[in-house]
């Protein structure tokens, strides 16, 4: 599934500010990004609608703690799933559209970050309160995914670049909701265990699992940033130095 573990935001800032992408190379989102740009609608409008299809997911997830139908339940979790889809295959037009279609306009970087950390945490805070959730764990979730994209814009702010290092950056947060959702939506029900106490089922295992991923992730981010911080400085102090006749 290459399209849940690449699509993500690309952003209007050029090349080097864009997470590199496989499926910005496949002819179906390239055709798709050219209609787009051919007929009129702008990024920053792609970038909005990934904010409603991330807000749909969620609501489909929480939903599911308030329907006792099995049938329902399924299809809910399926929704889930394919509007997680839409929404990063939105965040991937949108770039399209503005790189390639040479349609960004001067806001285009507002409207790349500012619906990105909207969409992350209503999914994971959704998913807190699915079935088989836990909505501290959801909240913890949602917090730390902000945290990584938080690090990742203090690296481009020090002049260190996009750090764009995993292992869970926001593709690998997204395929595994989704991953999870198809596993909720087709699985037999004896294959989804629910602890007998808490609740916790296989959503709330991934959210644990995301939490956990996005910590590293800071960590290892935070680390790649300090050593090019390090780097410049002491370049900076080897130009500064006098040199002897």
């Amino acid at each position: 599934m290459s399209i849940l573990g690449d699509a993500s935001s690309t952003g209007e800032g050029g090349p080097s500010a864009r997470r590199p992408l496989k499926s910005r190379q496949w002819p179906l989102f390239q055709r798709l990004a050219a209609a787009l740009a051919k007929s009129g609608i702008t990024p920053n409008a792609i970038s909005v609608a990934s904010v409603f299809a991330a807000v749909a997911a969620g609501c489909c997830l929480a939903a599911t703690s308030f329907v006792s139908d099995e049938l329902i339940r399924r299809l809910l979790c399926f929704a889930a799933a394919v509007c997680i889809q839409l929404r990063l295959i939105a965040n991937l037009l949108d770039g399209m559209v503005a790189v390639e279609g040479g349609k960004a306009s001067a806001v285009g970087e507002l409207y790349n970050e500012v619906p990105d950390r909207l969409s992350d945490p209503a999914i994971l805070i959704g998913a807190g309160f699915a079935s088989g959730g836990c909505p501290i764990l959801g909240l913890t979730a949602a917090l730390t995914s902000v945290f990584v994209a938080y690090v990742r814009a203090i690296g481009a702010s020090v002049g260190a670049g996009q750090v764009f290092l995993g292992p869970f950056a926001k593709p690998q947060r997204m395929a595994l909701m989704a991953l999870t959702c198809l596993a909720l939506t087709l699985l037999p029900i004896q294959y989804q265990p629910v602890h007998e106490k808490t609740g916790i089922g296989l959503m709330g295992v991934s959210l644990g699992v995301i939490i956990v991923g996005c910590v590293v992730t800071s960590i290892r981010r935070l680390r790649v940033i300090a050593a090019k911080m390090r780097l410049r400085a002491a370049e900076q102090e080897s130009l500064n130095a006098p040199v002897d006749h």
